[in-house]
C-alpha cells in the first residue's frame, strides 16, 4: 500500500480501487479545476468600499499576505461597479465616482501584478440591485466590452429575467463571450431546473451556482447551504465545471475559527470555488492560517476533481469524504453539535477495503498520525469543529 497525505484528518491513505476520472476539456478551455479568489460581496456589497481603491488594495493584500501564492488569482468587481444607465451607444459604464480610472486600467493594474480580474453582470433587465442594467439584449456588446477591458471572469446572474428562462440567457452570454477570443471563466447563477445542471451546465459555463443568496455569516446557514451543495456532486468535475455553493465567510467575524475552519474544510473537500469575501486587508492571523493552509487547498486543486460528499452521519456528528488522484482518499470529521463528540470513519464508507492499513495525515496539523490505522479511524472532535 501506498502512503499519502489528506487531510483534517481529512486524511491520507490509499484506496484500494478509486474512482478514476479524466479531465478532457471544458466548454472553453479554461477552469480545469476549482477556481480561487476574492469576491468582495458579502462585506462591501454596494456599500461605499466597492470602489478601485479597495480591489487595488486587495491585489496588494493577495501578494503580502502570500495568498496569491498558494493559488488564490482571482479578484472579483461585484454589482454596483457602473452607472444606472448605459451610455448613448448602450455600453455599460464604469461608475465614475466609485472607478474613476475605469476599469481597463484597473485590469491592467491587476494584471501587472500577476493576477486576474473579474466582473459582475446580470441577465436580466436589471442587476440583483437594481443599481445597473442587466445585459439582455445586449450579450454580444456586453461581451466585446468585458473582453476589451481585459476582463477575466464573469459573475452572471439571472435577476429579473422575463419568463425566467436562465438557461436560454445564460446561453446567449455563453456564445457571446466564446465568439470575443478571450478566455473568460463564466461563473452563473441558479439554474433551478436540475436537468440543465446535468446536460446544459457543463456546456455553457465554467461554474454554477447551486444555493440561493440568502447566505448569512452564521454556522447555521453555513451548515444548510453544504448540504444543498451535497446534493449535486455527481453533476461537478474538471471535464464538466464546478458546483458553486457562495463564497468563503472566512475572517467576517461572525462565526468562531473553529466554524470558518470547518467551512473551509468542507468547501475544500467539495471541490468548490474559494472566493474569499471578507476585508484580506485587514486579515487577522488566524483568517490567513486558514485561507492559507496549502495542504487543504491542495484537495481543492487535485486533478481527480472529484467533489467529495456527506458519507455517513449520526445525528449532527457526520463523515465526507472523497477519492483524490494517486489512490487517495481524504476524509473530514464534521461535527455540528453543541458538544464535544467522537467521530468514526470506517473504511468501507469511505471506499477502502476494510483490512486496508492506513497511513493518515492530519492536514491542519501539519503532521502523520503516528500509528497505522485498521479498519477506521476515530478522534474527538469540538464542537462545530471538524478533524
Amino acid at each position: 500500500l501506498d502512503n499519502m497525505k489528506m487531510v483534517s484528518i481529512w486524511f491520507a491513505t490509499l484506496l484500494a480501487v478509486f474512482l478514476s476520472y479524466r479531465a478532457n476539456a471544458t466548454y472553453n478551455g479554461i477552469g480545469l479545476k476549482p477556481p480561487m479568489g476574492w469576491n468582495g460581496v458579502y462585506h462591501f456589497f454596494c456599500r461605499p468600499g466597492t470602489n478601485e481603491n479597495v480591489i487595488r488594495g486587495t491585489v496588494d493584500a493577495l501578494i503580502s499576505t502570500g495568498l496569491s501564492k498558494v493559488g488564490y488569482e482571482y479578484v472579483n468587481i461585484d454589482d454596483c461597479w457602473g452607472e444606472k444607465h448605459r451610455d448613448a451607444q448602450g455600453n455599460l459604464l464604469a461608475k465614475a465616482k466609485t472607478f474613476p480610472s475605469g476599469i481597463k486600467a484597473l485590469a491592467d493594474y491587476v494584471h501587472s501584478k500577476g493576477l486576474k480580474l473579474g466582473i459582475y453582470a446580470d441577465a436580466g433587465s436589471q442587476t440583483c440591485s437594481t443599481r445597473m442594467q442587466g445585459s439582455i439584449g445586449h450579450e454580444e456588446q456586453d461581451a466585446i466590452t468585458f473582453a476589451s477591458w481585459g476582463i477575466d471572469y464573469l459573475k452572471y446572474y439571472s435577476c429579473y429575467i422575463p419568463e425566467f428562462r436562465p438557461r436560454e440567457r445564460f446561453q446567449k452570454m455563453s456564445e457571446a463571450l466564446r465568439k470575443t477570443g478571450r478566455p473568460i471563466f463564466f461563473s452563473t447563477g441558479i439554474w433551478y431546473d436540475e436537468q440543465d445542471y446535468i446536460n446544459a451546465g457543463p456546456k455553457i459555463a465554467n461554474s454554477w451556482r447551486t444555493t440561493s443568496d440568502d447566505f448569512q455569516d452564521k454556522f447555521e446557514y453555513m451548515v444548510q447551504v453544504a448540504d444543498q451543495n451535497d446534493h449535486f456532486a455527481p453533476y461537478a468535475g474538471p471535464a464538466r465545471g464546478w458546483n458553486d455553493p457562495d463564497v468563503l465567510l472566512v475572517g467576517n467575524g461572525l462565526m468562531t475559527t473553529e466554524e470558518y475552519r470547518s467551512q473551509f474544510s468542507i468547501w475544500a473537500l467539495m471541490k468548490a470555488p474559494l472566493l474569499i469575501t471578507s476585508d484580506i486587508r485587514n486579515a487577522s492571523k488566524e483568517t490567513l492560517e486558514i485561507l492559507g493552509n496549502n495542504e487543504v487547498i491542495d484537495v481543492n486543486q487535485d486533478s481527480l476533481g472529484v467533489q467529495g460528499k456527506k458519507v455517513s452521519k449520526q445525528g449532527d456528528l457526520e463523515v465526507w469524504a472523497g477519492p483524490l488522484s494517486n489512490k487517495r482518499v481524504t476524509v473530514v470529521l464534521w461535527n455540528r453539535s453543541n458538544s464535544t463528540a467522537s467521530i468514526t470513519a470506517k473504511w468501507e464508507d469511505i471506499g477502502l477495503s476494510s483490512k486496508a492499513g492506513v497511513q493518515a495525515r492530519d492536514l491542519w496539523a501539519h503532521s502523520y498520525l503516528p500509528t497505522t490505522l485498521q479498519g477506521s479511524l476515530s478522534s474527538s472532535v469540538d464542537s462545530h469543529a471538524c478533524k
